[in-house]
């Protein structure tokens, strides 16, 4: 079961990498969005993780079908997405459809999301829990390689509207293999004083859980005002085409694979603590480089290309480790209000983060606004130093709820 599980995933990675490159690029070439357009973007896509998420973590725990919701989730994204290829053709298609759409696939992205870790847990045993998380990040990471290079010249041969119809086939594949799955989920929470107050009081009264939170929610802010803008920035003043930006992102992402590949190594030999506070300095750190980026576009190319190396290495890192200790610190009963707790903090900080970005980019130059991006994602690491989590050797038992 776990194996359509991870196929599942695997599947709707690829088709987020095509479509994380091909809408932004649609804003810019198609609507001639700017730096504060392309900040709304991101924002849109991102805002239900805000507005949604401690709601639904709270909902889906009181349900006993996890994996229906997340079906129906990868149906309604299908359907959406293959909306703008349907304007684009009917010439109809507009800055404000792409919000629309952005909002409502983001929505059914929480919905998806809450539901997951319930699921996970009744398909992996508690040992395997870093083992299971390096293989479905190993698929995020192939598909940080070939999903960008694929979606640039899908981007580059079909226009990036038709680009986005590979994305919305990657949702039906997941439902598919979702729905030919058969487990026992865990049972729902019945009873008064089980909502969304215990998830937050959970988050804020387990040391390591908050000092995750804050953390990855201090990165997370600063990394996605470098999102908001990095594709102007690439096009606008590196100059470079759709194709070779897409081989940029994906030549760049095989760090995706080497990080995952090595994550399991590093915990065994350093523990789960130092791993982590190593996640958290190598994902944002080589960042710096993108700013910094001048010169012949041989040199600009060799510094986006390990730029996106290292990040995904630190990248792939963080996200196993983090996402094996807070599900093994997590009770059964609390799995999706707790997710939806850390995606309210965590997720929602994103389309702050984005429309900061576009502010600053619009206003102080995208290279500036860039640089203040990645140097201010390296403070997320000092939550994580002076928590308990940077001692843990092995997974943490789960806290009573």
């Amino acid at each position: 079961m776990f194996r359509r599980y991870w196929a599942a995933q695997t599947v709707s990675y690829f088709g987020d990498e095509i479509s994380t490159l091909a809408l932004p690029l649609l804003a810019v070439l198609i609507t001639d969005a700017g730096p504060t357009q392309m900040g709304y973007l991101t924002a849109a896509a991102l805002a239900p993780n805000l507005l949604f998420s401690l709601l639904a973590g709270a909902w889906v725990d009181r349900l006993a079908r996890k994996r229906r919701i997340m079906v129906l989730s990868d149906v309604g994204r299908a359907l959406l997405l293959a909306t703008i290829p349907a304007a684009y053709l009917l010439d109809v298609l507009t800055l404000a459809q792409l919000y629309g759409v952005a909002f409502a696939v983001g929505t059914l992205a929480v919905l998806f999301e809450v539901s997951r870790g319930p699921l996970f847990v009744s398909l992996v045993e508690r040992r395997d829990y870093v083992e299971a998380n390096t293989l479905i990040n190993g698929s995020r990471g192939l598909s940080l390689v070939a999903g960008p290079s694929i979606g640039g010249l899908l981007v580059q041969l079909l226009t990036a509207p038709i680009a986005l119809v590979a994305d919305a086939l990657s949702y039906v594949w997941s439902a598919a293999f979702l729905a030919r799955m058969r487990t026992t989920e865990p049972a729902p929470v019945r009873g008064r004083g089980l909502g969304i107050a215990a998830g937050l009081r959970f988050i804020a009264g387990t040391p390591m859980m908050r000092a995750i939170v804050l953390g990855t929610t201090t990165v997370n802010l600063f990394n996605f005002m470098f999102a908001a803008l990095f594709v102007l920035y690439a096009t606008t003043e590196l100059h470079l085409s759709p194709g070779l930006l897409g081989t940029v992102l994906g030549a760049g992402a095989v760090g995706g694979l080497f990080g995952a590949a090595v994550t399991g190594r590093l915990t065994r030999r350093f523990g789960i603590g130092p791993t982590m506070v190593t996640g958290f300095l190598l994902f944002p750190a080589p960042l710096l480089l993108v700013p910094l980026a001048d010169g012949p576009t041989p040199v600009v190319l060799g510094m986006l290309f390990a730029a996106e190396f290292f990040c995904a290495v630190g990248v792939m890192v963080l996200d196993i480790v983090t996402g094996s200790v807070q599900t093994a610190l997590t009770p059964e009963t609390m799995l999706a209000r707790a997710t939806g707790v850390r995606r309210t903090i965590n997720y929602g900080i994103r389309p702050i983060g984005a429309l900061i970005g576009g502010a600053l980019g619009a206003a102080i130059g995208v290279r500036e606004a860039l640089w203040i991006a990645t140097v201010g994602a390296l403070a997320g690491v000092l939550w994580v130093l002076f928590s308990p989590v940077r001692r843990l050797r092995e997974l943490p038992e789960a806290v009573e709820a």
